[in-house]
């Protein structure tokens, strides 16, 4: 009998079964795809699909443009693709690529579910690249109960992906956040060709993680919240890396657009297009020296999303205080002491130590401040100590003393926790907040539940199944808990107008006040102009 049938047509997904093992072809309006199945993990998958054209020569700097055609026959994406230019690697510029995976699929059955996922890495590096089994795939593989289509695409990143600057503005084949915009154009892609895959266009999740989460971010605030058509309805932002956003011709932002164009060599009349024809070793030096020189004092990450006033209108703490928001369910994730991670080392220690000098006296943490959130006024700064005392709380009843813990938490608030709690808040329908606790609690202590398969998943099945599978249902259904796997006396995820968020311990989970963060948050949000957030 012969087990080989093929569907030919035009945008149909065609699943060859040849000795058991499926070969799979998507049909789309600008070429043909091959992807390929596991049977290990059960996957079908493609790892190479171009969504958009290279964006070299004079479209460097320029939001992207359409993917040209494949007219040499079947594409292979079964392949790799280079990382966007990074912070440690040289990585290429034609890195507008995307890959996808699912459970396996077969015209005619129903579709599923589509997670769109965007990588951390500060907006200076990361990579959508994924090997088999994939990134994310414990969230899937946490139950049978849900079934859905991730999504991974590349972004341009660092002065490539964020450059700022009036002369960008000014040019007609340049584009202000052409980071952001490459992500926009993945879920457009994703909009027109995800049913070719099982996924339901209609059905759209965003999720990252750090920088992933603050993509997130972005995307559910662009355009004032009125993007049409509607890419996706549900957003899960980890720990979202949201810094300060400054107007792009704003004198903070114009100087990275200044700083770049003298350390590659091109300041002058003709700076721009001397910085579109330079070689990409150049810009991505000059990209990481940028970054380097502000890490521990004015921010940590040079480089960030502006307001451009086109995509990026207004900052988050106002489109989400007007609920200006693209979503109707929202699920933020922040971790207790994740703001330590982009704070001095020094603060911890009683002398000076680190580049620049700092210590654990009130004096070192007033000097870190005022170098952090320069905006603030003596009066600010001193509201911002009391709210942040030198004996204190955080969520949970978690107490603290020390300058160190201190500083971490008006970090992680202000660029973390409170960008999680006022996104998810802001959701039309539905919002859900957690907190992650379990020690160290650090950025990104807590993707060892859900992003790479590890034995924590097996020796830890209740923070698993409780945790993984939260991102699960909710990805499914806009619910963490409609599809609960742990049982009835475990604790759930609760609605943000309860006042109390999910919490996950070393004990477990439960439900616990968000009293204080939405006190501080409160704070920040009315001297968000100032900083600005």
């Amino acid at each position: 009998m012969d087990l080989r049938v093929t569907f030919l047509w035009a945008l149909i997904l065609v699943v060859t079964l040849c000795a058991g093992t499926p070969t799979l072809i998507a049909e789309l309006d600008y070429g043909t795809f091959e992807g390929s199945y596991s049977q290990e993990y059960n996957l079908s998958y493609w790892q190479k699909i171009p969504f958009a054209a290279p964006p070299v020569g004079q479209n460097r700097f320029r939001g992207p443009q359409p993917p040209k055609p494949i007219t040499n026959g079947t594409y292979n994406s079964t392949q790799s693709f280079d990382m966007c230019p990074q912070r440690s690697v040289n990585g290429s510029e034609d890195c507008l690529y995307l890959g996808l995976y699912s459970r396996p699929w077969t015209e005619g059955q129903a579709l599923r579910p589509v997670v769109v996922v965007f990588y951390g890495g500060g907006f200076i590096q990361g990579s959508a690249y994924f090997s088999v089994p994939p990134s994310g795939y414990p969230v899937l593989n946490v139950s049978n109960t849900n079934d859905f289509v991730f999504v991974y695409t590349n972004y341009r990143v660092n002065a490539f992906g964020l450059l700022p600057g009036k002369e960008i503005a000014a040019d007609p084949m340049s584009d202000l956040n052409p980071g952001l915009l490459d992500q926009h154009a993945a879920l457009q892609w994703t909009n027109k060709h995800i049913s070719r895959f099982g996924g339901d266009p209609q059905n759209v999740t965003i999720w990252g993680q750090s920088a992933g989460g603050g993509s997130v971010v972005a995307q559910v605030i662009a355009q004032n919240g009125k993007t049409s058509p509607s890419l996706f309805s549900k957003a899960l932002a980890s720990s979202p890396f949201w810094p300060k956003t400054y107007k792009y011709n704003a004198p903070q932002a114009q100087a990275l657009y200044d700083s770049l164009a003298e350390l590659t060599g091109c300041a002058g009349p003709n700076s721009l297009q001397c910085l579109k024809t330079i070689d990409v070793q150049t810009i991505r030096n000059a990209s990481l020296t940028i970054s380097g020189s502000r890490t521990y004092n004015t921010s940590s990450y040079a480089w960030s999303p502006v307001i451009d006033g086109t995509f990026l209108i207004q900052p988050l703490s106002s489109a989400t205080a007007k609920e200006q928001v693209n979503i109707d369910y929202g699920f933020g994730m922040y971790n207790l002491h994740e703001g330590e991670n982009f704070i001095p080392p020094g603060l911890q220690h009683a002398t000076n130590s680190g580049t620049p000098p700092f210590n654990s006296s009130v004096t070192s943490l007033t000097a870190w401040l005022k170098g952090y959130l320069p905006g603030l006024s003596d009066r600010d700064r001193a509201r911002v100590l009391s709210l942040y005392p030198t004996e204190g709380f955080a969520e949970g009843l978690v107490s603290y003393n020390t300058t160190y813990v201190r500083a971490g938490l008006i970090f992680r608030d202000t660029v973390l926790a409170c960008p999680a709690y006022w996104m998810a808040g802001a959701a039309h329908k539905k919002s859900y907040l957690g907190e992650y606790t379990i020690s160290p609690a650090k950025h990104a202590s807590d993707t060892i539940y859900w992003n790479q398969v590890n034995a924590v998943q097996k020796s830890d099945p209740l923070t698993y199944q409780g945790y993984a599978g939260a991102f699960a249902s909710f990805f499914q259904t806009g619910d963490p808990n409609a599809h609960k796997l742990t049982n009835n006396t475990v604790a759930g995820v609760p609605e943000i107008e309860s006042e109390e968020q999910f919490l996950v311990s070393q004990d477990g989970f439960s439900d616990v006040s968000i009293t204080l963060l939405a006190q501080r948050c409160d704070y920040w949000r009315s001297v968000a102009h100032k900083i600005p957030i």
